[in-house]
């Protein structure tokens, strides 16, 4: 976040030195208050910049085998141009590559998500995939493993069918089987 801060000072510099660059092409017929204009229009223009190329930039930098799953797009008052766009500020990654199936039960599969929000340092946190069932849980030592079969316990969050993690460990499970 620092690094951005001195970035966003930077561009408010660059784009203030623009419109002095401005003024004396003109010989001073732009008026004094470009200058702060032009300022907060680059420091601005930058945000708004680094915000919307945030998710595709922290993608980029994803290790083969890691997958975006979800996204969560916003929109805010403070950012009216949010409402036309909104912007992803958190997302969700799976490790599908080192994705491991239980080796008595191969239904069940144990994943580490990534938990990424915009200025928030990455989360990671261990989950088990029921492929039959549809359902996802914390990977805990309080953690009920059903027998094939058996219903699931309350620790247990079913999946839509379209999920993209249930979709992607799933179909890893039948390519390794």
């Amino acid at each position: 976040m620092f690094w951005e801060l001195i970035a966003t000072i930077s561009a408010g510099l660059g784009a203030a030195g623009i419109a002095l660059l401005l003024r004396a092409i003109t010989l001073k017929k732009l008026p004094n208050w470009i200058i702060p204009v032009f300022a907060g229009a680059g420091m601005l223009g930058f945000q708004i910049h680094s915000e919307y190329t945030w998710f595709s930039h922290q993608r980029s930098l994803l290790p083969a085998g890691v997958e975006v799953v979800r996204t969560a797009k916003e929109s805010s008052g403070w950012r009216p141009w949010s409402y036309l766009y909104p912007q992803t500020m958190r997302f969700i990654a799976a490790d599908i590559k080192n994705a491991s199936v239980n080796q008595r039960y191969s239904s069940l599969i144990l994943v580490d998500l990534y938990f990424f929000e915009r200025r928030m340092s990455a989360r990671r946190l261990s989950q088990v995939v029921h492929c039959e069932a549809g359902a996802r849980a914390d990977f805990t030592e309080e953690l009920v493993i059903p027998s094939p079969g058996e219903p699931l316990s309350s620790g247990w969050h079913k999946l839509a069918s379209d999920d993209a993690l249930l979709r992607l460990l799933c179909q890893v499970k039948v390519q390794q089987d």
